[in-house]
């Protein structure tokens, strides 16, 4: 399994329209060995970043993606990071809401972001994609 096809996952969990299908795409990847979650995520962009990593660590440690310890959290926290970074342009000063998605299969680790960016019914799209190499627990 390489980077690219852990990133597809992480997009595919990220732009799933509903629990249902998240819950189809989760038995569907873990069948090929990629452990999957997601997590929405909707307000004002600039003050709620911080939120945004904490809640992709915790989804990701909840569903065994990441040990809880220092290595995971960083892990999850850097992509998750660099993935907002790329959408950061775009959302400055507006309101995002969306879906962050999180894969992992042995030692790749993918988050990506899609998000609305908009203030009323005048949304944007935005999406951000990140990668960091962990080593596999054995």
């Amino acid at each position: 399994m390489t980077s690219v096809d852990v990133g597809r996952a992480a997009l595919a969990m990220a732009i799933s329209e509903d629990r249902q299908e998240e819950q189809s795409l989760k038995q569907r990847l873990s069948s090929r060995g990629i452990l999957v979650t997601a997590v929405d995520f909707g307000g004002e962009y600039l003050v709620s970043v911080k939120k945004i990593i904490e809640r992709a660590i915790v989804a990701a440690q909840r569903q065994g993606l990441v040990s809880a310890n220092h290595v995971g959290e960083g892990a999850v926290a850097g992509a998750a990071h660099d993935a907002l970074v790329q959408i950061t342009p775009k959302a400055s000063g507006l309101n995002v809401g969306g879906k962050i998605g999180i894969a992992r299969c042995g030692e790749h680790l993918c988050v990506a972001v899609y998000f609305g960016v908009g203030v009323l019914h005048l949304n944007e799209v935005a999406v951000g994609l990140a990668h960091r190499s962990l080593a596999e627990v054995r």
